[in-house]
């Protein structure tokens, strides 16, 4: 079995060995420029461990589905940029501030085609499953997109409508390549079924992560503006659950926070949500249901026929997710 490091490595180089058609330029070099700025590789990261829990013969047929995976992810960046009016991405100018709305659009639209032909450089017996889950995954990705959009403009969401929308927007895109490396190393069903809940409940952690590091991170390593949810009025794990929590005086000074939408009151609203997050007792909540959710991920391997060995490597994988400042 390969150490995470290695497969860090073999993915790294995987990515930079990536060529695509260079004309119209206008086309590809935004395609090029997003996928050259860096990002955690998670989703082809995943495929590979869970390839290599019951295969090291990593060639082609592994590594040609994992790169589709990076690459459809960065198509919903693409997107998710452009709907999120965001100026950086990375640490670096996002494309549709780089270039224009229309651009980035097109050029997202032809990385999601190519994910797909970059999946089909897989040509063994399970293709058709393959294709069946990335393609369900990719819609739910954009359901889940369109639940959280649509949360923007509702006075407040429940906790279980939250919990869907990220289950859609972020945990499938996690659970999925979790089940592909399996499927492709020929691995028992029920265990191939096993790495897919367990990519979710991580998904679900990992989600909940962002929102707290959207917030409380340190921008410099976030990569992004700290605060830019609480900004566009973003229904994250934290608001959501301090709406639940917010009672009398608390509750007033919530929706007056909420209220804020004069540009020259941005650090302030920024600020001043973070003080009631951490009053309320937010903060600390967001931390506790990051951990929950990473427990409940490993016990979706338990009984399941996992090896010691194999339940240690799915558990410093996951940790790296969980325990992160960007």
């Amino acid at each position: 079995m390969y150490s995470l490091k290695e497969l860090d490595d073999i993915i790294a180089r995987a990515v930079a060995s990536l060529k695509f058609v260079k004309e119209p330029a206008g086309l590809y070099e935004p395609l090029e420029y997003m996928m050259s700025i860096g990002g955690k590789r998670l989703r082809p990261r995943l495929c590979l461990t869970t390839f290599n829990l019951f295969s090291d013969n990593i060639d082609q047929q592994i590594l040609q589905p994992a790169l589709a995976l990076e690459i459809f992810h960065n198509f919903t960046l693409l997107h998710d940029d452009i709907m999120d009016r965001a100026d950086t991405r990375r640490g670096q100018l996002t494309v549709c501030r780089k270039w224009n709305d229309n651009v980035a659009i097109l050029s997202g639209d032809v990385m999601s085609i190519l994910s797909y032909k970059y999946l089909t450089g897989y040509t063994g017996a399970h293709l058709g499953q393959l294709l069946d889950l990335f393609s369900t995954t990719a819609a739910q990705v954009c359901e889940g997109q369109q639940y959280d959009m649509e949360f923007e403009d509702l006075p407040m969401v429940t906790s279980g409508e939250y919990l869907n929308m990220i289950g859609l927007k972020t945990a499938a895109l996690i659970a999925c390549p979790a089940k592909m490396g399996a499927l492709i190393a020929d691995a028992p069903q029920a265990m191939a079924d096993a790495l897919y809940d367990f990519g979710w409940q991580i998904g679900l952690a990992f989600q909940i992560c962002d929102d707290y590091l959207d917030t409380f991170g340190k921008a410099q390593v976030f990569g992004k503006k700290i605060g830019g949810d609480i900004l566009c009025g973003k229904k994250t794990w934290l608001l959501v659950e301090a709406f639940r929590r917010a009672t009398g005086e608390d509750r007033t000074r919530l929706d007056a926070i909420m209220a804020m939408d004069s540009a020259t009151q941005a650090a302030e609203k920024i600020a001043a949500m973070q003080q009631l997050y951490i009053k309320l007792g937010v903060k600390e909540a967001a931390v506790a249901a990051i951990e929950d959710y990473h427990a409940r991920a490993l016990e979706m391997l338990s009984g399941k026929g996992f090896s010691d060995g194999q339940i240690q490597q799915l558990r410093q994988f996951s940790a790296k997710l969980v325990h992160r400042e960007d």
